[in-house]
């Protein structure tokens, strides 16, 4: 069995081994390169942590004539729910998503984005009773058990932080006003289409791993009878229902939106990621072959914003762990936005630009904590790459390495801001692959292990076009450059979504409120780090105390 699918250990490298060995991987060989081999099958791998390798392999992929693309073995899964821009291994495919999706992500659906964050925390507040002025019924200590449920929450069970996502997306990204204690079960017995997107998003990994078959035959004219299963384990029968009345739905759905938009023509003014999707879709010109066919659309808004919600979860689990242990940076972001909004009015769109330090340390958490550790690229012609010199060796300045066709580039985005490898043998997987360990690398991030949000002041996440969406031909990013959300114009659409969001919640959360750690009995912050922090899957305790608002 291949060693990528198996548990990380000493002996295996495995799925979770660059996050494991962050702090030393690197260090220990003194170099950003090194080569992995696998003991049984399979063929050796190259890791990279050096970002100028990252620029060769994926920072002019939409050029003509690049000799990397993406993995179809890793990016099938993707297209699950539709063809669609993310899954599109390149070329002409790519391109027609591009000119089709990226107009729906403009500063219209961002505003949208930001208003409905703050309605909806309001609505968070009144349902769940979290304290506010004199009502002695409020709560004033609040537990969020799990970090990971900050944005999400447990299929089974409902959870206040997840809603606050979930509805953005269900407003923003679909266009549905859906109440915040609408029950899972509707009037007919069935699962109601809130509950099939809540359940979609909070499994989004699984669906995307899960038997096309298994999710819904109907939809993929697979000949095969699901009664006839004998086994069915029962997270994926609930992920089967879901998918097959929110596909239902979504399928009927656009075919009612396509006929709204086509009859309201330049007059539609929704800015729901979904219409303005069907909106930029019919106004393409060239013809069917240039226009997305309903699948597609389907599998644009899916992937976008699911995807989306499962960045800005992790994310905001991490930046509110991080705060909760570095109190200082937490006072300082409650000083801005007591600044800059004050406490008698609800933060506006237009506070956003000045709300840098709860931006920064949204992004400084998504340094430290990755939502996408890995992003491969395959070799489809044999290319040389240049290998910049360790930092300190001057001569050479870089090495010529071949790489041949069929080679797999795996960049490691964690590695990317510990360190960088000489070339040497472990066991891996079975594809050749080149890693690029570079979000915890010195030689970019000085003293990358400590949380450090200022080193974000100054730098723009979203750069490229005025409205945060990623240039179609962009310049190479400086060294200092913001990398979570990808490099080159295949970074992530949705960027700007994620962090107008995060920046909505976070400055109304931490107006109101101080997080702090909840530690098990005789537990200390820095136990608590390690336990919480020290898995590559987040899962911590948090208290949320009313903030003292006098001063």
């Amino acid at each position: 069995m291949p060693g990528a699918l198996l548990p990380t250990s000493w002996w295996n490298f495995g799925p979770y081994g660059p996050w494991v060995h962050r702090d030393t991987l690197y260090k220990k060989f003194g170099s950003e390169n090194f080569s992995v081999v696998p003991f049984l099958v399979g063929a050796p791998a190259l890791y990279t942590s050096n970002l100028e390798v990252v620029r060769q392999v994926i920072g002019t992929e939409h050029r003509p004539g690049h000799p990397f693309q993406k993995s179809p073995l890793v990016n099938r899964p993707l297209g699950k729910w539709g063809q669609n821009i993310v899954a599109a291994l390149g070329g002409e495919t790519w391109k027609k998503h591009r000119r089709v999706v990226g107009p729906a992500f403009n500063n219209k659906l961002y505003e949208k984005v930001w208003d409905e964050s703050i309605a909806t925390y309001r609505q968070m507040e009144d349902a769940e009773g979290w304290g506010q002025g004199t009502d002695p019924d409020a709560k004033r200590v609040v537990d969020l058990p799990s970090v990971q449920e900050i944005s999400t929450k447990d299929m089974y069970s409902h959870n206040v932080r997840s809603q606050i996502a979930l509805l953005v997306i269900a407003r923003c990204g679909f266009g549905f006003s859906f109440d915040w204690n609408a029950p899972p079960v509707g009037s007919n017995g069935e699962m109601s289409v809130q509950e099939a997107l809540r359940v979609l998003a909070d499994s989004f990994v699984v669906g995307l791993i899960a038997p096309n078959w298994h999710l819904a035959p109907g939809v993929y004219q697979r000949s095969f009878d699901i009664e006839d299963l004998t086994i069915v384990l029962n997270s994926f029968s609930r992920l089967r229902e879901a998918f097959a009345s929110f596909s239902g739905f979504m399928t009927r759905e656009i075919m009612q939106r396509t006929t709204e938009v086509r009859a309201a023509g330049d007059a539609e003014d929704r800015v729901d990621a979904f219409t303005m999707l069907v909106k930029a879709n019919e106004q393409m010109k060239g013809g069917g072959k240039l226009k997305l066919d309903s699948q597609e659309v389907i599998g644009n808004v899916f992937m976008m914003l699911f995807a989306g919600h499962e960045t800005t979860a992790h994310t905001l689990s991490a930046t509110l762990s991080l705060l909760a242990l570095h109190q200082d940076a937490q006072d300082e972001i409650s000083q801005q936005i007591a600044e800059v909004v004050g406490y008698e009015r609800d933060p506006k769109f237009e506070d956003y630009d000045k709300l840098d330090k709860v931006l920064n340390a949204f992004l400084e958490s998504l340094r430290m904590f990755p939502a996408a550790h890995v992003v491969i690229r395959d070799t489809i012609e044999d290319t040389v790459l240049q290998l910049p010199s360790p930092v300190g060796q001057e001569e050479p300045s870089s090495m010529a390495l071949p790489i041949h066709k069929g080679t797999s580039i795996v960049i490691d985005m964690i590695g990317l801001r510990t360190f960088a490898l000489p070339l040497i043998t472990l066991p891996f997987g079975e594809t050749e692959s080149q890693l690029a360990h570079t979000e915890y690398n010195p030689r970019y991030f000085p003293n990358p292990t400590s949380f450090k949000p200022s080193r974000w002041a100054g730098v723009n996440p979203n750069p490229g076009s005025g409205d945060g969406a990623p240039a179609s031909d962009p310049e190479p990013e400086p060294e200092n450059a913001f990398t979570a959300f990808g490099i080159g114009s295949r970074s992530c659409l949705g960027r700007k979504f994620a962090t107008t969001e995060a920046v909505a919640v976070l400055t109304m959360l931490l107006r109101d409120w101080r997080v702090e750690p909840a530690l098990l009995v005789g537990e200390t912050k820095e136990g608590w780090r390690e336990r919480v922090l020290g898995s590559p899957v987040l899962g911590l305790t948090l208290g949320v105390r009313q903030a003292d608002v006098s001063n």
